[in-house]
């Protein structure tokens, strides 16, 4: 079995331009504590967290604690001899930023109509305006220098709302860093050292406590959380770097990582302490190889280098990719139960089908939920909360399971 992974340029993909560059951002950072505990720092004013939640601003009040994020599951347990493990699925989105395409709400809207949450990986350079991009100081690279552009004004402003919302109906803000370098050169962060890292995190932290100062919209309201709490885990750019990344990261008190590519549809490990939640390996219908469950490797192994091929391939294209995530799902409900993560972005490549192949996966999952399927929509935070109650014997023996392998005997002797 082989992943085909086509040399399709991302950088050059999202060279497109300050408005198109954030609908094609491409492929993953934050601290132990949610942002519902106590010990903060910052401003005391009092201001609305939202639907009429009291706020304690933060800093130059960019940011503010609201108290206990809304909608959040309840405190999870550890497994029950015999019992069969929960189905997770984590749908994720690379950059987060909302480009005027109505992706962002469109995808919260469906989030909030089946009960499910998400994780958004928030480029922190979506909330930095073009003209303070020389603040940005990209390891390797030129000061305020960007692969994926910066947005305009209106499109900072909608990606601000978008997170906010986000936030409140339960999802997860982790993040995506900053200016998305990719490829083989010297500024990509596929070079970056564990120093180098940790300032890209501290700046992309910073446009996100501080925007505020750095647009000079003080009436806009605050984000509501803090954001050092709020951050868990992210996802590197081309899914490179995360060997330098790990260590900055268990030092920063992060709890996963989502950067590892090629990764097999199995229960995860930890890597240096961080519990490494990869892109997976799914049966790709109608070809004898799997793919990443990302919509960028949907496309690279479709239309091979450009994202607006004819439009007479779409509908097989996109009935391919929904399949492609609705088998990777089958696979893991019916045998291991191994979590199934996908990853995506708010692009248009090709007529917005990935962005319908998703959706359609999304509603099928959900509906074998309503059906009464023992599965969970959640972010990776909410996964890693369960994850890490689990009892580490029983961890081991959900590693035993192969990709597809079902347990013998069947669960209740299985854990027994």
């Amino acid at each position: 079995m082989r992943t085909v992974s086509r040399n399709l340029s991302r950088r050059g993909m999202l060279g497109l331009g300050a408005g198109a560059a954030a609908a094609a951002t491409l492929s993953g950072c934050g601290s132990l504590t949610s942002s519902d505990g106590d010990g903060h720092t910052g401003g005391s004013r009092q201001v609305q967290g939202g639907k009429g939640r009291p706020a304690k601003l933060i800093g130059d009040g960019s940011t503010s604690f609201t108290g206990k994020q809304p909608g959040r599951p309840a405190k999870p347990e550890p497994l029950e001899p015999g019992q069969t493990p929960p189905q997770f699925v984590v749908f994720s989105w690379d950059g987060a930023g909302e480009v005027g395409n109505g992706l962002f709400p469109r995808f919260l809207d469906l989030a909030k109509e089946h009960g499910a949450h998400m994780t958004f990986f928030l480029s922190g350079l979506y909330l930095l305006p073009e003209g303070k991009k020389r603040m940005y100081e990209p390891p390797n690279n030129p000061r305020g220098a960007s692969a994926i552009g910066y947005l305009t004004d209106e499109h900072v402003k909608a990606t601000l709302a978008n997170v906010h919302r986000a936030w409140l109906e339960g999802h997860e803000i982790g993040t995506h860093f900053n200016g998305h370098f990719c490829g083989e050169t010297h500024g990509s962060v596929k070079w970056w050292t564990p120093q180098q890292w940790r300032s890209e995190i501290e700046q992309a932290k910073s446009f996100v406590k501080e925007w505020k100062t750095n647009t000079g919209w003080h009436d806009l309201p605050a984000l509501p959380f803090d954001y050092d709490k709020e951050l868990a885990g992210g996802r590197t750019p081309c899914l490179l770097g995360q060997d330098n990344l790990l260590p900055t990261a268990r030092e920063l008190g992060w709890r996963y990582d989502a950067s590892s590519p090629g990764g097999l549809q199995v229960w995860p490990v930890k890597r240096r302490g961080i519990w490494d939640l990869p892109l997976q390996q799914v049966p790709f219908p109608g070809r004898s190889f799997e793919v990443l469950s990302m919509d960028y490797n949907m496309l690279a192994n479709q239309s091979v280098n450009t994202t607006k091929a004819p439009a007479y391939n779409y509908p097989g294209w996109r009935k391919q990719s929904a399949a492609a995530y609705v088998a990777g799902f089958q696979r893991a409900y019916e045998t291991n139960r191994a979590p199934f993560f996908v990853g995506n972005h708010f692009e248009q490549w090709n007529g917005g089908i990935y962005m319908d192949s998703v959706e359609e996966a999304f509603k099928h999952i959900a509906a074998q939920r309503d059906k009464g399927a023992d599965v969970r929509l959640v972010s990776f935070k909410e996964f890693v909360d369960w994850i890490d109650v689990q009892k580490p014997e029983v961890l081991a023996k959900l590693r035993t399971l192969g990709v597809g392998q079902q347990p013998v005997g069947g669960w209740k002797t299985f854990l027994a």
